[in-house]
Parts: structure tokens; sequence; C-alpha cells
């Protein structure tokens, strides 16, 4: 089952990335990706692996050790939930960058190589991204509407 939930960690993700990709001009790409449920399939894909290992992946974060962790995601069932945890949490973030670079209009082609730099290397695209914002300011209308993460 691992395998299984594995393969699907980022199945479940891909059309939402493809979305904000390939197609971030067509509206029911803004619809789709405006709600933050875009993360619950993959959060679900961890709760499966995490919640049976409950009592052994609480001690390893409460009180992190490096060889906790090592030995944590040394094994099929934490490599797939270390997966699920990075899918998530990159996706999130790659929605809340596309989120505010509409805000601010930052052309679509600038946010497909920050975007795909995400999906690769989470903290990197979030990185890329942070200096690419700051070439772009929120428009008025969307500096005074409802606010999007930050």
């Amino acid at each position: 089952m691992t395998g299984t939930l594995f393969s699907l960690t980022f199945a479940v993700a891909a059309p939402f990335w493809a979305l904000m990709i390939l197609l971030p001009r067509w509206s029911w790409t803004a619809r789709i990706i405006a709600s933050p449920l875009i993360v619950l399939p993959v959060v679900v894909i961890y709760a499966l692996l995490v919640l049976p290992a409950f009592g052994d992946v609480l001690p390893a974060v409460a009180s992190p050790t490096l060889a906790g962790v090592r030995d944590l995601l040394g094994t099929s069932d934490g490599a797939a939930a270390g997966w699920a945890h990075m899918i998530a949490f990159d996706l999130f973030v790659g929605r809340w960058a596309w989120l505010d670079s509409r805000d601010r209009g930052v052309p679509a082609l600038v946010m497909a190589p920050v975007l795909l730099l995400t999906i690769l290397l989470g903290p990197l695209g979030l990185a890329a991204y942070l200096v690419v914002r700051t070439r772009w300011r929120r428009s008025a209308a969307a500096a005074t509407g409802p606010q999007h993460l930050g």
C-alpha cells in the first residue's frame, strides 16, 4: 500500500500544478486554485501514512535528532510520508505564489519557471518567488480586497 500511496501523492497534486503553469488565464484555473482545499488529497495520503505509525513519528518530530529523523525517513513508510509532506507544502506555497502573482500582475511566463522550481526544489522556488515579487507592486484593488496568505 505504501508504494501506491507514494505514487498517488504527486499524481493528485499534478493537475493543480498543470492548471497554474499551463492554463494560468483560464477562468476555471482561478476558481479551482482559489480554494486552499486543493491540498486536501495529499493531506489525506499523508494522514494514511503517518497516523498508523504515530507512536514512532511523534517522538521523532517532538524532539528531533539527526539520527532519529534519518531513521524515520529511512524506511519506505517514512520516505513516502516525507514525500507527501513535501508535496502538500510545495503545492500550498505554489498556490500562494500563483495567487499573489495574479494580484501583482506578474506575467505567466515569469511564473512558469518559478512554479517548476517550486515543484522540484520547494524552498528554492519560494526564494525565487520572493525575489520576483519585489519587481511587481500589488494593484490598488488587490491591496484593499481580501488578502491571500500574505
